[in-house]
């Protein structure tokens, strides 16, 4: 790798270049709704007020996804911005790789399904083909098309037996949209039952509930997931519907990602256990969320909790999970090559550089960051610090780790030790998705007497400000009429909560205290270009710490 090449015009500045990342927090399309401007955020409407600003794309094609009818994620948002170019990311190459049949003719895919169909039957049972991943059609994680089209070509090549493990979403759709997904995936999973081929729906909960942990913040998921979709041990219930609409009954107001662990019985006897010569599928394509359970899979030296019994199985996920320590060992799909990454550039130039945020972000800021990179570039330039996340659901805590992330960013910005220091403030995003419209707010409120904070810092080290998000989320938190924009109303008549990331654009605020004329800095969007993603946060960094950006590089925001 190169280093980047100077530019002679730059006059530099006494301190670094701070990239804040106001993870979840866009621009609103609907007055209704959207917590963020209707929070008392003083500090960052000065910023905008002073200061040149502009709105970026950050969903659909600007960040890699099939269309413009998808939702940004913090996965792919912070893939964009740490490469600074877009690239196809995981719906999009899942769904070309299904489409050309790709996945099909692949070796993991013939290993899975060789697996089960040459295998002998144990205990009156053929040796059977396990899916276990988000139900949903959110395409953040998962989707439901690419797990229909697997169990279809499973029939197709012989397959027997199929059990699918349910893990309701309620973040990335509706709330409480678990049973429009259910009954119409009975009918499918209906239409291709015959005297060959036995497929049902063997377990499940919500997302947050078990098995979907992330970064190691609370194995306790992992631990209830493995119980219910391997050992069989949660409550039972005749089907999945019954499931639901009982704990809906049991806990008012429960939401589907919060909903309890089941198995599905028949004759007092769990239907989807996974057992010795069985193989299974990890079906979401995004990793923050697949990493654990496959590790308790595929980890012989595995102490997070008491397997209590490990099947010996052909296990897949649907992508490389970690592209360095090649998590999983099989995988449907290879994830997009993420070379040239800014983090790398930096390196390379002898950037000193800082990336940090708590638990629930860590990874974004990191590993998503570096283009799915695990680890530094070079030990001696990069620090990566980790404030350990509550654990806790956050509309209790909905300043969650703001105070104490910025607690070492003020001192980092100061301290000269650093040239470039990247945070991320979890809060619009991991609040926003629990629904709760007054801890959102509160979550808003709080990140933003941070950034006064983060204001007095830059001034006092004489350093560069850029403030932007991966996503929206919390300006869009209640549900729409799609033809009027009318709020959705629950049947109480109060707003139906929308848990999902939005469609619309996210700041980019250029904050130069001590700004020597090298672009054009007027407190107006005119200032800076305009139409662009966040990928050109990038190249607006590279600029701002003197340097000149590749030549492929999206461009920056700065008018030079």
């Amino acid at each position: 790798m190169e280093a980047l090449k100077k530019n002679p015009a730059w006059k530099g500045r006494r301190g670094p270049v701070v990239l804040v990342i106001m993870d979840g927090v866009g621009y609103g399309h609907f007055k209704e709704g959207d917590a963020v401007a209707d929070s008392k955020m003083y500090n960052l409407t000065a910023l905008t007020a002073k200061s040149p600003n502009t709105k970026l794309k950050a969903h659909g094609k600007a960040v890699g996804l099939p269309s413009d009818e998808d939702m940004g994620n913090s996965e792919v948002g912070h893939n964009a911005m740490g490469c600074g170019r877009v690239f196809n990311q995981g719906a999009a190459l899942v769904s070309k790789s299904i489409e050309t049949g790709a996945m099909f003719e692949g070796t993991a895919w013939k290993e899975i399904v060789s697996n089960v169909k040459n295998g002998s039957i144990t205990a009156g049972r053929a040796p059977t083909l396990h899916f276990l991943g988000l139900f949903s059609d959110g395409n953040v994680h998962s989707h439901l098309d690419h797990l229909k089209a697997m169990i279809s070509h499973a029939k197709k090549e012989g397959v027997k037996r199929v059990r699918i493990h349910t893990l309701f979403d309620g973040r990335d759709v509706g709330e409480t949209s678990a049973l429009e997904y259910i009954d119409p995936f009975e009918e499918f999973l209906k239409s291709l039952c015959d005297n060959n081929f036995d497929v049902k729906i063997g377990s499940g909960g919500g997302r947050m509930w078990i098995t979907m942990d992330r970064y190691g913040a609370d194995w306790s998921m992992v631990d209830r997931g493995w119980q219910t979709h391997v050992l069989g041990t949660a409550r039972q219930f005749a089907s999945a519907r019954e499931a639901v609409e009982t704990y809906r009954k049991e806990i008012p107001g429960i939401i589907d990602q919060n909903l309890k662990e089941f198995v599905i019985t028949e004759g007092g006897k769990p239907i989807g256990t996974i057992e010795d010569g069985d193989s299974v599928i990890y079906f979401n394509f995004r990793g923050d969320r697949a990493l654990e359970i496959t590790a308790a899979f595929e980890e012989d030296n595995f102490d997070k909790f008491d397997r209590k019994r490990r099947p010996k199985v052909c296990y897949s996920g649907m992508m490389e999970y970690d592209g360095d320590l090649h998590v999983p060992k099989r995988y449907l799909v290879s994830p997009p090559s993420i070379d040239r990454t800014m983090g790398e550039y930096l390196a390379a130039s002898g950037v000193r550089t800082l990336a940090i945020s708590e638990t629930q972000k860590y990874g974004h800021v990191t590993y998503f960051f570096n283009g799915n990179r695990t680890g530094k570039f070079d030990d001696k330039l990069e620090d990566y610090v980790e404030i350990k996340s509550d654990v806790i659901p956050f509309e209790q805590r909905p300043w969650m780790k703001c105070a104490e992330i910025t607690d070492h960013v003020t001192e980092a910005i100061g301290c000269g030790k650093y040239d470039f220091i990247r945070l991320n403030y979890p809060n619009g995003d991991m609040v926003g998705h629990t629904g709760v419209y007054q801890a959102v707010v509160c979550s808003m409120e709080s990140m933003d007497i941070q950034l006064g904070r983060l204001v007095k810092a830059v001034d006092a080290a004489g350093a560069v400000m850029v403030i932007t998000a991966d996503h929206g989320n919390s300006d869009d938190m209640f549900e729409h009429e799609n033809k009027t924009g009318a709020v959705s109303l629950k049947a109480d008549g109060t707003p139906k909560s929308k848990t999902s990331h939005s469609l619309n654009p996210v700041p980019c605020i250029i904050y130069d205290p001590e700004y020597k004329g090298e672009y054009l800095n007027e407190p107006k969007t005119a200032s800076l270009n305009e139409g662009l993603g966040i990928s050109s946060i990038a190249s607006t960094c590279m600029q701002l710490l003197g340097c000149i950006p590749p030549e492929d590089y999206d461009r920056s925001v700065l008018k030079m």
